[in-house]
């Protein structure tokens, strides 16, 4: 039997704006995927490459159509857009799982819809005072101490970067939390020109309180990612929020 397996074309919250001009995905608003199969599901499951913490690399990698395209140079909001769009043409836009309600603490189910997925849109940047530069980082006018952070938008690189100091974290104190200084230094670039990597780490730990705020919501505003934010209201206290969907083990496996 010779069965083509369907394909659909996902659009991507970068629309290829960010990407080099010798990466496959330069001005490109859409990526081509495949459907998931049988054998995509038997690589979520693979005790082996889930130790590894590779198994939804490996999957994504291979729904890609253009082999060309690498999974871990993708800006992560675009590899989100297709972890999304991969899970919603495999087991349908519902998904459920289970929440803790921040108010009274209990573990409750929740249904979300994946067709309300929004793209976030990259406004007020000028207002913000963040200037985009000629080589695709941002520049960012701390409000406290003056100076400007050049950042960069993170791929899939800087994301297993993180997976491995989270996972150095948990080996020490059993706790794998990243704080928010382990992510400035992933994306955070220069400080007023300067690179060297202990310098800039030296200012992130120490950088006054409104500048990190600061920092957090401006790189917020300006990656190109999903929204993935929509209401919850607790079934047992009845109360509301918005809430960003969660990435949980349940995303790629529904229940039947």
């Amino acid at each position: 039997m010779d069965f083509v397996v369907p394909t659909e074309f996902v659009e991507l919250p970068s629309g290829g704006r960010f990407y080099s001009k010798d990466h496959p995905l330069h001005g490109e608003a859409s990526v081509e995927i495949r459907f998931m199969t049988a054998k995509d599901e038997d690589t979520l499951t693979s005790k082996t490459l889930l130790k590894q913490g590779v198994a939804l690399d490996r999957v994504l990698q291979n729904l890609i159509v253009d082999k060309s395209i690498n999974i871990k140079d993708l800006l992560v909001g675009d590899k989100n857009a297709i972890i999304v769009a991969a899970r919603r043409s495999a087991y349908g836009a519902e998904y459920e799982t289970k929440v803790t309600c921040p108010a009274c603490m209990t573990t409750v189910e929740q249904t979300f819809d994946l067709n309300e997925v929004k793209f976030t849109e990259m406004t007020d940047l000028e207002e913000l005072g963040i200037t985009e530069t000629q080589d695709g980082t941002f520049s960012v006018l701390l409000p406290v101490t003056k100076v400007e952070a050049t950042v960069k938008l993170m791929t899939g690189h800087d994301e297993d970067k993180l997976n491995t100091l989270r996972g150095k974290k948990s080996k020490i104190s059993k706790d794998d939390d990243l704080s928010m200084t382990d992510q400035f230094k992933q994306f955070v670039v220069s400080i007023s020109g300067v690179t060297d990597k202990n310098q800039v780490s030296s200012f992130i730990e120490n950088m006054p309180a409104n500048d990190s705020r600061f920092l957090r919501l401006a790189y917020k505003k300006l990656v190109p990612n999903l929204d993935m934010s929509q209401q919850f209201e607790c079934a047992h206290c009845g109360y509301e929020q918005e809430m960003e969907v969660p990435f949980t083990t349940d995303f790629f496996w529904p229940k039947l």
